[in-house]
C-alpha cells in the first residue's frame, strides 16, 4: 500500500522532465517605439469622414512569425539568432503608423474594430520587407500603402527605408529596424495629411 504513492510520485517526477510549458525566450525581445508619440491627454474630434482607419498590413510568409528575417543573396532567407519581436511585426508596424499619424497630423486614428463610428479614410497595404539584409548590412523596411479617401478615390505608394547595422546580430537589429520603420511612418503621415 505504501509503495503505490511512491511509484506515482516517481512517475510524475520522471514525466516532468519531459514536459515544457513554452520555449525559453531569446535574450532580445524587440519592439517598435514611435519617435513622435501621441501626446497624452490631448482630446481630438473628427467630423464625418475626417478620421483615418489604419488596417494591419498583409505580410508575406517570411513575416508571419515573431522571428526577424535576414535576407542573403537574391533568394536566401534565414532568421536572426537570439532575437525576436514581442508580437507579430505586421501588428507592431500598424500601431507605429497609428501613433505617428496621430502625432504628426492631429487626426483621429481608428483601428478596424472602430470603423463603425466613421471609417473615413482607410490606410491599408502590404508590409513587403521588414528585416535585415546581410549583403548590405542594413535594416530594410518596404511598405506598399493603399489609401482609400472615399468610395471613388484610391491611391497607392511604395515606401522604402534603410538603416545601417554595425553587424547582423541581435544587438544591432532593434535600433536599425526601429529607425527605418519610423522613417516610413513619418513619410506615410505626411502623405495622408
Amino acid at each position: 500500500m505504501t509503495t503505490r504513492p511512491i511509484l506515482v510520485l516517481a512517475a510524475a517526477l520522471a514525466l516532468s522532465g519531459c514536459l515544457s510549458f513554452g520555449s525559453k525566450p531569446p535574450p532580445v525581445l524587440m519592439r517598435l517605439t514611435a519617435s513622435e508619440p501621441r501626446p497624452a491627454g490631448a482630446s481630438r474630434t473628427a467630423g464625418a469622414g475626417d478620421a483615418i482607419t489604419v488596417v494591419v498590413p498583409t505580410v508575406p510568409q517570411e513575416l508571419r512569425t515573431a522571428r526577424v528575417p535576414v535576407r542573403t543573396g537574391g533568394t536566401g532567407v534565414a532568421y536572426l539568432k537570439d532575437a525576436q519581436w514581442v508580437g507579430n511585426p505586421d501588428a507592431l508596424f500598424a500601431r507605429l503608423l497609428s501613433e505617428t499619424i496621430a502625432a504628426r497630423t492631429g487626426r483621429v486614428v481608428l483601428d478596424p474594430l472602430q470603423t463603425t463610428f466613421d471609417p473615413g479614410t482607410r490606410l491599408s497595404g502590404t508590409l513587403a520587407t521588414f528585416g535585415l539584409d546581410a549583403d548590405t548590412s542594413e535594416a530594410v523596411v518596404v511598405y506598399d500603402a493603399v489609401l482609400a479617401r472615399g468610395p471613388n478615390a484610391v491611391e497607392s505608394r511604395r515606401f522604402e527605408a534603410r538603416a545601417p547595422v554595425a553587424a547582423v546580430d541581435a544587438a544591432s537589429a532593434p535600433d536599425a529596424l526601429n529607425q527605418a520603420a519610423n522613417q516610413i511612418a513619418s513619410e506615410v503621415a505626411a502623405w495622408v495629411g
